[in-house]
């Protein structure tokens, strides 16, 4: 099982560095392919709109096949897949096409996880291993910073590409021989999606995963490097992105134990995202307040962003153990769905405000309201503590 555990942490590795890289070769690609920062939030936006859509039948397969084949399967052929198209691209549609695949690609991987810890695991210690599990996870942030630059350097951009498509297809096949499916997957009672959704309290929890992961994922993916290249130059894209995704690591530890310590989910959430929202106030009030200050603010958006572990384990305390699969992957649609429709949104909205500075400012005032929204509903949530 340990093994399956750390195999499984490196295909979450690849999932997190795939849905942050766009961010490093943009400059490549634009000179490349020709396309600017707003067609790439699209093909950002398909990675995780796909990558949420994905979840329904993950959550079948989860609680019908099992982990093993669920995970080595989708990340063989549809991630390893996707980065070999990615690698051939000549035109916008290829990487669009390309981003699909990888999302499908990655969408069981840390499901895959969290059904095995809440099957295997008490569900006290759950949100500690999901945080920790995320923590662990989003070095693939850090990888998709400065070394995915370097390796962009070195072998090209379509070189690198072509050595993550070979290491995402190992992953998978390591998946195929190490991960153990968890007693009792089959048979026994079984239910639906329809079962997941009258569970009543999670329709004021779902609303903050559907934005609590938004501004984080959405500005460190994508928005953080046309924003510091425009403001302060090119030549800082790769020291910021990896202050923001250190950051948004050092969150996810942060988080982990904290429903132990402090015997409560709801209100450490609501108080991270709260704060979240300021900082991106803070943005959208003084967009250019100086290198050092965007950058210790972007990376306090990234750390408070980080509640994602939090989150879940806040929904899957309500859930009876048949409906373990279903009830996390749904979760997790909401969360990383929203963030496929931030990704959508923003570049309309990027150019609807002119672009340049005017844009950047007004998409930081767009995160922090619509966090402010989630966090006005989920307010009324019922707390959970196991």
């Amino acid at each position: 099982m340990n093994a399956g555990i750390a195999i499984l942490t490196l295909a979450y590795v690849l999932s997190q560095f795939y849905r942050a890289f766009l961010a490093v070769l943009a400059p490549e690609l634009t000179a490349d392919l020709g396309i600017d920062a707003a067609t790439l939030s699209r093909a950002s936006g398909i990675w995780f709109l796909v990558f949420a859509a994905m979840q329904l039948p993950v959550g079948w397969a989860l609680d019908r096949l099992g982990p093993r084949r669920t995970a080595a399967v989708l990340l063989g052929v549809c991630g390893g897949g996707g980065a070999m198209v990615f690698a051939a691209a000549t035109q916008g549609w290829h990487i669009d096409l390309a981003m699909g695949l990888i999302g499908a690609g990655c969408a069981p991987v840390l499901m895959a996880s969290y059904f095995i810890f809440a099957r295997v695991f008490s569900a006290r210690v759950f949100a500690t291993l999901a945080g920790v599990l995320v923590g662990v996870g989003s070095l693939g942030n850090i990888a998709a910073s400065v070394p995915m630059g370097w390796a962009a350097e070195i072998l090209g951009w379509r070189g690198a590409m072509q050595a993550l498509a070979a290491l995402t297809v190992a992953t998978a096949v390591g998946c195929w021989l190490m991960v153990r499916d968890p007693d009792g997957i089959t048979g026994g009672k079984r239910g639906s999606l329809l079962d997941v959704l009258r569970i009543r309290a999670l329709w004021l929890i779902l609303p903050i995963l559907l934005v609590n992961y938004a501004p984080a994922a959405g500005l460190r993916g994508l928005w953080v490097g046309p924003y510091v290249a425009d403001v302060y130059g090119a030549a800082h894209v790769g020291t910021v992105t990896l202050v923001m995704a250190a950051a948004m690591i050092v969150g996810n530890f942060a988080y982990a134990p904290a429903d132990r310590i402090f015997g409560t989910r709801k209100w450490i959430v609501l108080t991270g995202n709260l704060l979240g929202a300021a900082m991106l106030g803070i943005l959208w009030w003084v967009p250019v307040p100086g290198l050092v200050a965007s950058t210790l603010l972007l990376a306090a958006i990234g750390a408070l962003g980080a509640s994602y572990a939090l989150c879940i384990a806040h929904g899957r305390a309500f859930f009876p153990p048949h409906l373990t699969g279903r009830g996390v992957t749904l979760l997790n649609l909401f969360s990383i769905g929203g963030v496929g429709i931030a990704q959508f949104a923003t570049g309309p909205i990027f150019r609807a405000a002119g672009g340049g500075l005017a844009g950047y400012q007004t998409l930081f005032g767009v995160f922090a309201l619509v966090l402010l929204a989630g966090c006005a509903i989920y307010a009324f949530s019922p707390d959970s503590r196991d």
